[in-house]
């Protein structure tokens, strides 16, 4: 960093305004992927898929709350595990105050996991988080979305993730998938993604992206090893 490029701020403004040009291409291109997004088919959601939360047992159509859309995302946390993925909690601390702007747009939002809810409620009350937060349990939900990986399956390197065969020790990873719901009630699995696919929605890496180290995570032993739950940081 002590090496890197000075001008005179004519210069800067130069520059600047190149990177703007570039930037306003991919902004058309961004717009342009996320009506491609839109646009995909769907596929209807048949399987009755359950879910224990705050409010008891409720199906995945119960989870729409009223509104027509819902995003869920795939929080890693096992159900033998004391407590969640680091990561996922990094992203997880974007949700609380989004949850009524989408609702304003007809989205209900939820996270799920296979962690039984006591779990679940405790380490919500620890971070403060107040987004709806729901246990599959060891139900076929977060297989089905290919998000969880039954022991047998990894033993055979059958896994499956990010639409690509995966060989991996982990029993889940993280994703978001989004369904929408008919005035007839009827299901459809609209979008899912994965691995990468995720760092658009955590605020945090994109204000990263913005300062001069960028996400500094050149020599970790992995991209994350740097995150903790943000109660532990500077312990």
């Amino acid at each position: 960093m002590d090496k890197h490029e000075v001008v005179t701020h004519e210069a800067w403004l130069t520059a600047r305004r190149r990177l703007l040009a570039r930037e306003k291409e991919f902004t058309r291109l961004r717009d342009e992927l996320s009506q491609q997004r839109r646009d995909l088919p769907w596929e209807r959601v048949e399987k009755p898929y359950v879910f224990e939360g705050p409010g008891g047992r409720q199906t995945l159509g119960e989870l729409f709350d009223g509104r027509s859309q819902l995003v869920v995302y795939h929080f890693m946390f096992a159900p033998d595990s004391e407590n969640p993925c680091k990561s996922c909690s990094f992203w997880a601390d974007n949700f609380n105050g989004i949850v009524a702007h989408l609702n304003q747009r007809d989205v209900s939002f939820a996270a799920i996991s296979r962690a039984p809810l006591a779990k679940l409620n405790a380490f919500a009350k620890r971070l403060g988080w107040s987004f709806k937060w729901l246990s599959a349990g060891d139900g076929d939900f977060n297989y089905d979305f290919d998000v969880s990986f039954r022991p047998e399956a990894r033993a055979a390197g059958e896994v499956t993730y990010n639409y690509a065969a995966l060989k991996t020790s982990m029993a889940d990873l993280p994703g978001i998938s989004v369904f929408f719901k008919d005035a007839d009630g009827a299901i459809f699995h609209t979008y899912s993604c994965f691995a990468r696919g995720l760092d658009m929605m955590n605020t945090a890496y994109h204000y990263l992206d913005l300062v001069p180290k960028g996400r500094d995570e050149a020599g970790l032993a992995h991209s994350m090893a740097w995150v903790r739950y943000r109660d532990l940081y500077g312990r």
